[in-house]
């Protein structure tokens, strides 16, 4: 058993990577390290970042996650989070789960937005944020813990990337002035059956929220939102499990639909 007095951010990081490359999950870090907090978790999920970019993974974005009431109850948390996205993370449209490099996927709808400038916070509102949108397309991202049975507290999850798997977006992008993004519905289905239904609204109340509040705890990093960027701004709704064999499948109101799986 590893022992508080043996974890640090290194560490963390790199056993953090390892759980990810061998598919074993694990313990969180805070059942031997109590005294984990917000801020050490963050400096972990850069410190994974860079090892991310050493082995020759490129930054593209960021996402949020625990955006949702229905996902922080599920998870037992009251707080949204931050985490990176790299290239390898994108699941091309139409390819299958790739499970031989998950633990246990689940899906979730996500509003992704294409940034068409920087934006900086702090003091980012929501209205300031979406100015800075150039595009917004539908997304699933197939979330994944490397903590066993999806066990965790905040600064736990912030550690490992906020539970980061792969993810992709629709084909058809839409400028966000075209639409009311609070009431966009989506619908998921499991299987051919409904098992949740939502609309933007889940996500902070608008996902612009969303998107200025990952602008302005990136700021408080040193950090900032780069012009050409994804942003995931979270899940609509709770996640589904996806077995093997399974599919899911997501069905926005202006941003069309997808299906994972396989």
């Amino acid at each position: 058993m590893t022992t508080t007095a043996t974890w640090t951010v290194d560490r963390a990081a790199e056993e953090l990577l390892r759980r990810e490359d061998t598919r074993t999950d694990g313990p969180p870090l805070t059942d031997s390290w109590p005294e984990l907090d917000l801020d050490t978790a963050y400096r972990i999920q850069d410190e994974t970042l860079r090892l991310r970019l050493a082995r020759g993974e490129t930054l593209i974005g960021v996402k949020l996650g625990l955006t949702s009431r229905a996902k922080q109850q599920r998870m037992n948390v009251d707080s949204p989070l931050v985490a990176w996205l790299t290239d390898a993370m994108i699941l091309p449209a139409g390819a299958p789960v790739p499970r031989e490099r998950l633990i246990h996927p689940r899906a979730e709808p996500e509003i992704a937005f294409v940034m068409g400038r920087s934006l900086t916070g702090p003091g980012v509102t929501a209205a300031t944020a979406i100015c800075a949108v150039d595009q917004v397309f539908a997304g699933i991202e197939i979330i994944d813990s490397r903590y066993r049975d999806f066990r965790f507290t905040l600064p736990d999850v912030v550690a490992d990337n906020a539970s980061s798997g792969a993810f992709v977006t629709g084909a058809l992008g839409r400028d966000p002035g075209e639409l009311n993004l609070a009431l966009e519905g989506c619908v998921v289905e499991s299987g051919g059956t409904v098992v949740h239904t939502a609309t933007g609204a889940a996500v902070q109340g608008h996902p612009a929220e969303a998107l200025a509040l990952a602008a302005n705890t990136l700021a408080r990093r040193g950090h900032r939102i780069e012009a050409g960027w994804l942003v995931l701004t979270g899940g609509v709704t709770d996640a589904v499990p996806l077995p093997p064999g399974g599919y899911v499948t997501t069905e926005f109101t202006g941003l069309g639909r997808i299906t994972v799986g396989g």
